[in-house]
């Protein structure tokens, strides 16, 4: 945990940094996972994953990234099943599976803490042996 707490603080953006701790500790609650920092990136859980082509591996079940540029969640089934909910979220970009946030006063953490909660339960469904 030293580690991650070293990571936050070596932002250089107090709302950043507060920003990080908030989605440290609500990821972890959402999810039941402790965290664990991989680079730069704080990882909840894991599962193991395998294409059709043979390429294989181990990621987080659900992430963020506090970057000095935003904070970015990692919704691993991406956001297709989410649409209703982005409607609600507020100010946020979105990659295919990352969601760019400038500051957590820009959206709902409600509606955040969902998409996290529902995009956890599909990831422990579709990978069954997930660990906590």
């Amino acid at each position: 945990m030293d580690e991650i707490n070293d990571l936050i603080m070596s932002l250089n953006n107090n709302t950043r940094q507060s920003d990080a701790f908030t989605l440290l500790t609500l990821l972890e609650q959402v999810s039941g996972y402790k965290p664990h920092l991989s680079g730069s990136i704080i990882g909840y859980g894991q599962y193991h994953y395998q294409y059709k082509s043979g390429r294989e591996g181990d990621s987080s079940v659900i992430a963020f990234s506090p970057r000095k540029q935003n904070l970015v969640v990692y919704i691993m089934p991406g956001f297709a099943m989410f649409t209703d909910k982005l409607a609600n979220l507020g100010k946020y970009r979105c990659g295919k599976s990352c969601l760019y946030i400038n500051k957590l006063s820009d959206i709902k953490l409600d509606v955040l803490a969902d998409i996290a909660s529902i995009s956890v339960q599909y990831m422990q469904q579709k990978y069954p042996c997930s660990n906590h």
